[in-house]
């Protein structure tokens, strides 16, 4: 599909990100275990429970800097709130902790656990705080750590301490980021030229919650075909008007020139649009980039699978089996259904920043996850 990737583009990308200290941070690098400045990072999100293996360093005095060692994930579905997602999310917490502990050997007391913001939003909404106070409670118990704590995270300090971790220093001021999440989609920026002073966003839609909107829909004819009629039907009502109210609520086109998309199908799409950049930590795209594989997943669905984007690839230098290893993974943790639901959700946003007159930059980061706990760490070590 898409063959060489556009000198113009890598121009932006090494202006944007390549000389601050944040980019080589959020490359995943061999793994190799420091027992002064290794922490793990263990969250539980709308869709799994995910483990974060970083290091940090801690003579950073400006922003966060950290090198991400290992970045893993099980997905449960916790927001279905069935007894089989709770015990599935309930077991791959307790495996990623031992695995913490016991294959990476990261002490238990460098070791950060907490429930997403966007689990917590979808409980409150469905009245359903008991089963995260229940999860949080069984995993203590699992783990025999009566003092242990499992913090469920604050929407706005999550926003900020993304902002942090992710993006660089050198346009901590100018960028607006977006981490799109399976439940909700959250982020903000800081329009006072302080780290204090937070300008926090949330949109209730995510990946998941748009794909469960257009299945219900749905109804009882679960074809593909079915959901791509249903899917222009939820963007059109509720979603619509949602997306544009909080854009235009947030105040960001006018403070931001950059902006930034982070979470699963910011991952998926980067890498479905430009597999040759699978080492590549940020990516740069267009509106109409995104366009084109929203298309290409209602239309074209087998010309972004693994062996048909490799085959395209003109170079001979690029890692093939790695590049298709990684769009491997992008079909193993979305669906057809999913990648439509996201990548649309993603377009609907970027379209609220695509003026006339003034267009903004686009940047999809990989590995935005993991922005959070390095913030975290960094903020918990200056206390």
């Amino acid at each position: 599909m898409i063959k060489n990737y556009p000198m113009q583009k890598i121009y932006f990308t090494c202006l944007f990100f390549l000389f601050t200290t944040l980019l080589y941070a959020q490359n995943e690098v061999k793994l190799q275990i420091s027992t002064t400045s290794t922490y793990a990072g263990i969250e539980v999100g709308s869709k799994g429970v995910k483990l974060s293996i970083v290091e940090i360093n801690k003579g950073q005095k400006k922003g966060s800097s950290f090198t991400i060692l290992k970045d893993s994930s099980i997905n449960t579905d916790f927001i279905s709130f069935t007894p089989t997602s709770f015990n599935a999310t309930l077991n791959a917490f307790e495996e990623m902790f031992v695995k913490a502990t016991k294959v990476y050997e990261v002490p238990s007391d460098r070791i950060v656990t907490a429930i997403s913001s966007g689990v917590k939003g979808q409980a409150e909404k469905e009245n359903k705080m008991q089963w995260v106070v229940n999860l949080s409670d069984s995993f203590i118990n699992r783990i025999a750590e009566p003092k242990r704590s499992v913090n469920v995270l604050d929407a706005i300090e999550e926003g900020r301490l993304s902002h942090l971790g992710i993006v660089p220093d050198a346009r901590r001021y100018n960028t607006f980021l977006i981490d799109i999440g399976s439940g909700n989609s959250k982020g903000g920026y800081f329009p006072s030229g302080n780290t204090k002073d937070f300008k926090y966003f949330q949109l209730n839609w995510g990946t998941k919650s748009t794909n469960n909107a257009v299945e219900k829909r749905c109804e009882d004819d679960k074809t593909i075909q079915n959901f791509q009629k249903q899917l222009p039907r939820v963007m059109a009502s509720a979603l619509n008007n949602d997306v544009i109210y909080a854009i235009n609520e947030s105040g960001a086109y006018n403070m931001n020139d950059y902006i930034a998309f982070s979470g699963g199908i910011a991952w998926s799409t980067a890498t479905l649009l430009y597999p040759e950049l699978v080492d590549n930590a940020v990516v740069p795209v267009t509106y109409a980039e995104v366009e084109k594989i929203c298309d290409l997943l209602n239309n074209k669905y087998n010309t972004l699978l693994a062996d048909e984007l490799v085959k395209n690839l003109d170079e001979q230098s690029f890692d093939k089996a790695k590049i298709a290893k990684e769009v491997k993974r992008v079909h193993q943790v979305f669906d057809q259904k999913s990648l439509l639901a996201g990548a649309n959700l993603l377009l609907k946003i970027m379209r609220q920043f695509q003026g006339v007159y003034e267009g903004k930059e686009f940047y999809l980061v990989k590995n935005g996850q993991v922005g959070w706990i390095s913030a975290y760490v960094t903020q918990e070590l200056t206390k």
